[in-house]
């Protein structure tokens, strides 16, 4: 039972040095524990799902499939002590799940599919030739909060609160606008990182048989935030226009949310020290010093006072009569300054990064790393995603079922798990399924037109 299981476990710990002779066997401190871990992978992880998301179509009886697809697939696991096992691999899902269930990994991350199974690399390079290659890997983008330390005031570091997480929640709308609309990209799949930030997967065909140049172009489409913690000027916008992408970004993304929720949320205009950040990025110094000598009178207003000074700043540089050129670009350059999402590039352009698997648990908070449904990405909150304690407390209710997919049914990755299938696995399926149907009847065609030669 798994009553049972959980009971015994909480028997055998001690929690901040305080006996479990006083405590319940019904209550599961928040937070990590590697105990709980091992309920999570024995009863709710989903290895089906996720093997069959790696397999692409590539598990069934279908002639046209690659029976060796999956088992070229690099996982990489993080056992306690920081121990990193690389270069795992796997034939079927059996494989996976036992060697998930026997190593029990703090964290699972997904690595390419290479060119022959990463598990037997040395032998291969033993011959002298270098065949051991990625061959295919999602397109993948990793956004971190902590790359937004230098205009948010509310946290720093890993910490997020609900003040700056709506940072994630623009980078998911318009990174996933220009993916699908830009790119024609359809099957993408965004996951919380469980602590500080979001994951992307871009998982068409033609995504994952990008190059790596290929990869860098479009990760540089993409990027606009440039320099580094000591510039004061991160984003430059040439031009008597913004290009397409980027002036759709600001219409209907970044500018209202900068005007009618940022600037308020972190008090940009309200203290000297965030002001003067603004007011450097601000190519004339005649208008930096006409609205410092503004502010610095302090004048009461019925108004906010961020939302009055932001207005103040855009009537004097919008108003036609500056004299430095590229002026005219100036609000915009600081609406996207502290709005526009900020790409760990490195990950993006290269095939061979790793990425942490959905449905992890983050070691440090146990948070799962579940989905996050970009059409309702504003409505997700970080705080209240399922947590390792909060699941074995489910589990541990008692009246939840006889166990496997009814039981996790019942609990709070349920919903996560039904949406991962509905939303992203059953058409991407569908979609792998007429692409090795296609593919294979053009081989057969090929065969016929080469024979009747």
């Amino acid at each position: 039972m798994v009553r049972e299981e959980v009971d015994n476990m909480v028997e055998d710990m001690v929690i901040d040095g305080v006996g479990t002779e006083q405590k319940p066997s019904s209550e599961f401190p928040e937070g990590f524990n590697a105990n709980y871990l091992k309920i999570y992978y024995g009863k709710l992880f989903p290895f089906a799902d996720m093997h069959k998301w790696m397999s692409y179509g590539n598990d069934g009886k279908h002639p046209g499939c690659d029976q060796s697809y999956f088992g070229r697939r690099e996982f990489s696991f993080t056992l306690d002590n920081d121990i990193y096992l690389r270069f795992q691999s796997f034939n079927n899902v059996a494989e996976l799940e036992n060697a998930i269930k026997e190593k029990c990994p703090f964290k699972i991350d997904i690595g390419p599919v290479y060119s022959v199974d990463p598990a037997k690399r040395h032998a291969y390079a033993q011959s002298g030739d270098n065949i051991f290659t990625p061959v295919e890997r999602e397109l993948i983008f990793d956004i971190d909060i902590s790359d937004y330390d230098d205009v948010r005031f509310c946290c720093s570091g890993a910490d997020v609160c609900s003040e700056c997480w709506p940072l994630m929640t623009v980078a998911i709308k318009v990174i996933d606008t220009a993916l699908r609309d830009d790119f024609g990209f359809n099957h993408i799949l965004w996951v919380y990182s469980g602590r500080r930030g979001v994951h992307c997967w871009v998982c068409d065909g033609k995504a994952r048989r990008l190059n790596n140049e290929q990869r860098a172009a479009i990760t540089e489409y993409l990027h606009v935030h440039k320099g580094n913690e000591n510039s004061l000027k991160k984003v430059t916008l040439a031009g008597r226009s913004l290009h397409p992408f980027l002036g759709r970004s600001y219409a209907e993304v970044l500018k209202d949310f900068f005007e009618e929720k940022y600037i308020l949320s972190q008090n940009l205009f309200s203290d000297e020290e965030r002001y003067e950040k603004i007011l450097e990025m601000i190519p004339d110094e005649s208008i930096s010093s006409e609205l410092r000598g503004k502010w610095l009178d302090n004048k009461r207003s019925r108004d906010d006072i961020n939302v009055v000074r932001w207005g103040q700043l855009k009537h004097l540089l919008q108003s036609g009569k500056q004299k430095v050129q590229g002026i005219h670009r100036s609000v915009e350059e600081i609406v996207f300054s502290f709005t526009y999402p900020r790409l760990d590039l490195e990950v993006s352009k290269h095939m061979n990064h790793l990425l942490k698997a959905p449905f992890c648990v983050h070691p440090k908070t146990g948070r799962v790393c579940v989905p996050i449904d970009p059409k309702h990405c504003e409505e997700f909150d970080p705080s209240a995603v399922p947590t390792l304690s909060k699941l074995l407390k489910e589990l541990n209710m008692g009246a939840l079922g006889t166990g496997g997919e009814e039981e996790l049914e019942n609990t709070l990755l349920g919903k996560s798990i039904r949406y991962f299938r509905s939303s992203f696995l059953q058409p991407l399926l569908k979609s792998c399924k007429e692409e090795i149907e296609s593919s294979y009847a053009a081989k057969i065609q090929q065969s016929k037109n080469s024979l009747s030669w």
